[in-house]
């Protein structure tokens, strides 16, 4: 792929004044913003060598694309570093009953004993290009919102397809600020994976829930993976991170490095204001219910635990995250501000000539977000099956797949193509080891209840059909008796049958469970379809606002995260959240002894306290802190999808892995706040002290740490 870095006025306002804390930077504007800019970060390393235009590489591109994290290779051969909590899947897949890696994790003592990670798949970027100018081109004059759409989703899939004719590529198509600009980019996709390391739980989780999003955090938030070429060699980077034994102190320079998934800092006022009284209130809510039901199930039997082990932690994840995200909203005004800085931005354009345009835009966003409200509840179910009970997500899944597949390929929706239907039959099997019936049904039973809960006017006719003349709690008892009873959906193999049948087919089965996630298919399709045209809309409206907005600002403004490549400079930073209270920015082992309580979540592993007890801190041990460093702070701006991104310092070195943010930070997705914005690194020293002192894996310290 050619790369190109036409990234329009985003490029022409940057300037080395700016500061780095805020903002997640596209390669090509870390580029556009010069050597000095980036010199002023606290870089030694020249800029050609973190990104090169002419190559379309660098440094950067050894931030790899995982699923739902980031990673990065970490040596020649093929290893791979990134949280525990992003390998959790792969750990669920090999746990059962009598050797539970989920608890106890696992080491690789030999390239022969790393356990094959499935449908487990990382990408590796090789090439990047701007397309807004072809993909605008795209556009019929005078389209309307839906027709605008369509057209932007057709030239997307036709750019994917082109460069996907490669061999062992994926391409990524990505959409800035709600249209502002465009890219594409190219990866090497990598499917053969495998655990080399995992900790026991007691490390890579250690603190769960209580210390989740929090400071001071001890938790060894690492595993290592290795990846593989496609003749079983080990896979052979262009670039790795070599580990640091240096470490960071206070002030230190550092970058951050991945695919965050999704912030709303380019959202209106009243966009925002949707999230914190509609939006995180029902997450909290549901996923609460969920926790709880899952824990129940869990506690009745070893074997349902492991199931819903990762969706466990996925949702206590959401759950707190909601949490922090009502009150960081709350807590910095941050609705208010936002419509304090609409009504400036309002005002220069209302001086400016071309300011009309402007807005428009602005009236045009705050009109669709009302129109989303009128049927919020009702969505929001719908939503929700994608996180729920399978009884739910896959015969809707299987009915979205059937209802995709008898169209040529260039006209089925994106995630239904024919270059997602391997990742899809790959789910399938993996996604049976999350399976528990008794889990499942507290889940369905809560769903059903909420939707036959709704108002009139929001109803959803396919539960309604179901399960409306249930009254009673005993009568949805025995509906779900007959549903489940004569359903074929939970097993596997005729699973994978309905998965190549068309609609008719799928209908001809009389699966009541099946034709339930058809109906419910169709009123989904139904909420796409108007969401296709609301995006459309978007696509019209937001540029023009934005535009409207770094204008006002007067400085370079990154745009929203949108799972793109993107690098965040910082500093290694402690920080005050409260009057009288001052936090450093390092955490040790020292800490991590002391909150050991035997019990989870702060069960430290007995072998890890035997070492600390014998003063086998080797030479791990920082001088400056006076034990090993477990954890650090820094100001960099990140947010989910961040999970494993490498922290690296100025001379490009690996000193830790990011994997969480402070709570007075998580609602730094909708504005960085330099006193509080905080992100949570794991030490790479006590991954080497771990893998040096308590499991004696001196190959792989050798292979961290070839000199």
């Amino acid at each position: 792929m050619k790369p190109a870095i036409a990234f329009g006025f985003f490029l022409l306002s940057l300037a080395p004044e700016v500061l780095a804390g805020d903002g997640k930077w596209t390669p090509q504007q870390v580029l556009a913003q010069g050597p000095e800019w980036v010199k002023a970060q606290g870089f030694e390393l020249p800029l050609q060598r973190l990104w090169d235009a002419t190559a379309g590489d660098g440094l950067l591109a050894n931030a790899v694309k995982l699923p739902g994290c980031s990673g990065s290779f970490v040596s020649a051969e093929g290893l791979l570093i990134t949280n525990h909590h992003c390998v959790a899947g792969i750990l669920q897949e090999h746990s059962t009953p009598q050797a539970n890696l989920t608890r106890d994790g696992y080491l690789a003592r030999t390239r022969a004993d790393e356990k094959r990670a499935g449908a487990y798949r990382i990408q590796v970027p090789r090439g990047f290009r701007d397309v807004t100018a072809e993909v605008l081109g795209a556009v019929p004059a005078g389209a309307d919102d839906l027709a605008r759409f369509a057209a932007v989703e057709a030239k997307q899939k036709a750019l994917v397809a082109e460069c996907e004719q490669r061999a062992g590529t994926r391409c990524q198509f990505a959409e800035f600020d709600g249209g502002l600009f465009f890219t594409l980019t190219e990866y090497e996709d990598v499917p053969d994976v495998r655990l080399v390391y995992a900790p026991p739980l007691g490390v890579g989780n250690y603190g769960g829930e209580v210390d989740n999003w929090s400071w001071p955090r001890h938790t060894g938030d690492f595993a290592l993976l290795r990846a593989y070429a496609a003749d079983g060699a080990p896979y052979r980077p262009r670039h790795f991170f070599p580990l640091s034994k240096d470490g960071v102190r206070e002030g230190d320079a550092v970058a951050v490095l991945g695919y965050p998934g999704r912030t709303y800092r380019a959202w209106v006022a009243d966009e925002m204001a949707e999230r914190e009284a509609r939006w995180f209130p029902s997450i909290r809510d549901l996923t609460g219910e969920w926790i709880a039901l899952l824990k129940e199930a869990g506690a009745l039997a070893p074997e349902v635990a492991i199931a819903v082990a990762d969706d466990l932690r996925s949702l206590e994840n959401t759950h707190k995250n909601a949490q922090g995200q009502i009150a960081g909203l709350a807590r910095g005004r941050i609705v208010e501000r936002q419509r304090a800085e609409e009504e400036r931005v309002r005002t220069l354009a209302a001086k400016r000539a071309d300011g009309a345009d402007a807005l428009a835009a602005l009236e045009g966003l705050r009109a669709l977000n009302a129109a989303r409200l009128a049927t919020w509840e009702r969505d929001f179910l719908l939503d929700m099956i994608a996180r729920g009970p399978r009884a739910l997500r896959w015969p809707t899944s299987l009915a979205r797949r059937a209802h995709e597949a008898v169209k040529p390929d260039a006209e089925r929706e994106p995630g239904y193509m024919e270059r997602d239907v391997r990742q899809l039959r790959d789910q399938l099997a993996r996604d049976q080891k999350r399976y528990a019936a008794s889990a499942d049904r507290r889940l369905l039973v809560s769903w059903v209840r909420r939707a036959l809960a709704l108002p009139a006017g929001q109803r959803i006719a396919a539960v309604d059909a179901a399960f409306g003349g249930a009254t009673t709690d005993a009568a949805l008892q025995a509906a779900l008796d007959a549903l489940y009873s004569r359903s074929q959906v939970f097993d596997l193999a005729v699973r994978t049958a309905m998965f190549d049948e068309t609609p008719e087919a799928q209908r001809a089965r009389r699966d009541p469970l099946l034709d339930l996630g058809l109906a419910l298919d169709a009123e989904r399709r139904e909420l796409k379809a108007r969401r296709d045209r609301a995006a459309g809309a978007t696509l019209r409206l937001r540029p023009a606002w934005r535009r409207a907005v770094i204008a006002e600002a007067g400085r370079p403004v990154a745009p929203d995260a949108n799972g793109s490549l993107r690098v965040t400079f910082g500093r290694v930073r402690g920080y005050s959240p409260r009057e009288a209270v001052v936090y450093t920015p390092h955490t040790t082992l020292l800490g991590a002894v002391a909150k050991h309580t035997g019990e989870d979540p702060f069960e430290l592993p007995e072998r890890v306290r035997e070492a600390f007890a014998a003063g086998r801190l080797g030479r791990w041990a920082d001088p400056r802190l006076g034990h090993v460093p477990v954890a650090f702070l820094a100001d960099c701006d990140t947010t989910g999808g961040n999970s494993g991104s490498p922290t690296i310092d100025g001379r490009g070195r690996l000193v830790g892995v990011n994997f969480d943010r402070v709570w007075e930070n998580v609602a730094n997705d909708f504005g960085y706040n330099p006193e509080i914005a905080r992100n949570v690194n794991a030490d790479a020293r006590y991954l080497l002290w771990l893998l040096e002192e308590v499991e004696a894996a001196r190959d792989l310290v050798a292979e961290l740490l070839p000199d």
